[in-house]
């Protein structure tokens, strides 16, 4: 048995120049950090006693013999690339809800393939990771997402990522003295708008059009320098607000699906309650809500927020990890042995009721 736990993560600056419309062509970059929020996989070789050789639990329970039966597109892309032909049991648990912008979609797809890496004896690096997540979901499975996401769940950590027009990046840690960084966790509060979406249509929106925004994601793509610059400087972490919100406009400019009114007016709500700047996270039209706001103004801003809910969070270092490993019976012998009868074999057997077979 595996057991794997990738981070979920905030991006702050330069999110929509790290899509593949852009990036090939002009490079972008991103600041952006993992959190102690996480995506939990296990994953174990299955005894071949059932009529199915795949059980996968996530929202729903599917239980299929061959991979190609398999819904989820993530779990039969992975196990195809891979080559798995044994049986496996994947169980997914995940630490917030799906479609909120924290890039949990693609902390999944790192988490399995390191997973079922380490399950057949493989132990994947950091940029191997997110280079086969990157891939998987962007041309196997054709799915409109960038690169930041699965970067940040393979490495953790609090990054500028540059992309390069080859479809490579480079990760450079944003190194901070520990009051540095405490002080920039604590202006940090992250809520949950209660509005869930799918954020490959809302990207469509503005990534099918990067000839008419060009100039706003330019815009956006340049906070990252600024942003990496101030946190590494001994100034004001006000002015980090003042870029966030900067940001904010420049995003909402991108596509009218971005916002909406009802996220309007929490980020409003917030900013005349003390907030200094704020961002939905990932590709906007609702999920979190990230807001920047000094320490001592916090309690009037949860009080204006009251409605909603504050998800504790500070950043986690570690990446994509195995948590556990125990080696087990991999029940190779008999697989073999059912490749070989076939899945005709549990319905040639008899049952319970047939003649001459005790009831």
């Amino acid at each position: 048995m595996i057991i794997t736990r990738t981070p979920f993560r905030l991006s702050f600056f330069g999110g929509g120049s790290d899509y593949p419309g852009w990036s090939r062509t002009h490079g972008g970059a991103v600041l952006s950090a993992a959190v102690d929020k996480y995506c939990t996989l296990t994953v174990r070789y299955k005894p071949p006693f059932h009529e199915h050789r795949y059980r996968i639990v996530y929202r729903k329970i599917e239980t299929c013999f061959s991979i190609d039966e398999i819904e989820h597109p993530v779990v039969r892309a992975v196990l195809e690339k891979l080559d798995i032909r044994r049986g496996l049991e994947i169980h997914h648990e995940g630490d917030l809800p799906a479609r909120a912008g924290m890039g949990s979609s693609s902390a999944f797809t790192v988490g399995l393939l390191h997973a079922v890496h380490a399950r057949s004896g493989r132990m994947p690096g950091r940029e191997a990771l997110a280079l086969e997540a990157i891939d998987l979901e962007q041309n196997v499975l054709g799915e409109r997402v960038g690169s930041q996401d699965q970067v940040a769940a393979a490495y953790g950590g609090l990054n500028h990522v540059v992309f390069h027009p080859s479809g490579r990046f480079t990760v450079r840690p944003i190194t901070l003295t520990a009051s540095r960084l405490a002080d920039f966790r604590s202006h940090l509060m992250l809520v949950f708008t209660g509005v869930c979406r799918t954020a490959q249509q809302l990207a469509r929106s503005y990534t099918e059009r990067f000839d008419e925004v060009g100039h706003l994601v330019e815009g956006i793509q340049g906070l990252v320098e600024r942003g990496v610059g101030l946190l590494a400087s001994d100034r004001d972490l006000a002015e980090l607000g003042e870029l966030l919100h900067e940001a904010w406009r420049l995003k909402r400019d991108l596509s009218g699906e971005v916002s909406s009114p009802h996220i309007d007016r929490i980020y409003a709500t917030a900013r005349q309650a003390g907030a200094l700047g704020g961002k939905l996270c990932g590709a906007g039209g609702g999920g979190f809500l990230l807001l920047f706001v000094p320490p001592e103004r916090q309690p009037s801003v949860r009080r204006a927020l009251r409605d909603f809910i504050e998800v504790p969070v500070d950043f986690d270092f570690g990446g994509s990890r195995v948590v556990f490993f125990d080696p087990g019976e991999d029940f190779e012998a008999l697989d073999r042995q059912l490749e070989a009868k076939g899945p005709r074999f549990f319905e040639q057997a008899p049952s319970e009721t047939d003649e001459g077979t005790p009831a």
